[in-house]
């Protein structure tokens, strides 16, 4: 597995069920430099956790980098990026962030330590744990 994604979205606005309905979507409107940055490392095959931001505050679904970074087509200016995500499947059972706090993660990881930060990096580690946690009812 290369380099993993947790990619935040507010369900209002737009929802894993809407990336699923669409099967896949521009990846915009992020404006955080280091957002940006860590966008701008995201490779075509690189797998994403979606997560839903707002109250329910977790992670609700997978999904792939199926076109990596380049300028968003609707801005004038080339820094800001944009990535195309398709929907993978759903959890089982949505992880929440306090249930992820309570475990063994690392406690600078940047979804703890960031919380407005809407690319954040995931380990490999990570993902296996949000996975087999996500899985089970």
């Amino acid at each position: 597995m290369g380099a993993c994604w947790l990619l935040k979205t507010e369900p209002r606005d737009y929802s894993f069920t809407d990336l699923v309905r669409e099967g896949r979507t521009l990846w915009d409107g992020v404006r955080s430099p280091l957002a940006l940055k860590n966008m701008a490392l995201m490779e075509s095959g690189d797998p994403v956790l979606i997560y839903h931001t707002g109250k329910e505050r977790a992670v609700v679904g997978t999904g792939e980098v199926v076109r990596g970074p380049h300028p968003d087509p609707r801005e004038s200016d080339p820094r800001f990026l944009v990535v195309e995500v398709k929907a993978g499947d759903p959890l089982a059972e949505p992880v929440p962030l306090a249930v992820m706090k309570e475990r063994d993660f690392s406690t600078d990881w940047e979804l703890f330590r960031l919380p407005r930060l809407s690319v954040v990096p995931v380990s490999v580690r990570q993902w296996r744990q949000i996975m087999d946690m996500g899985q089970k009812k």
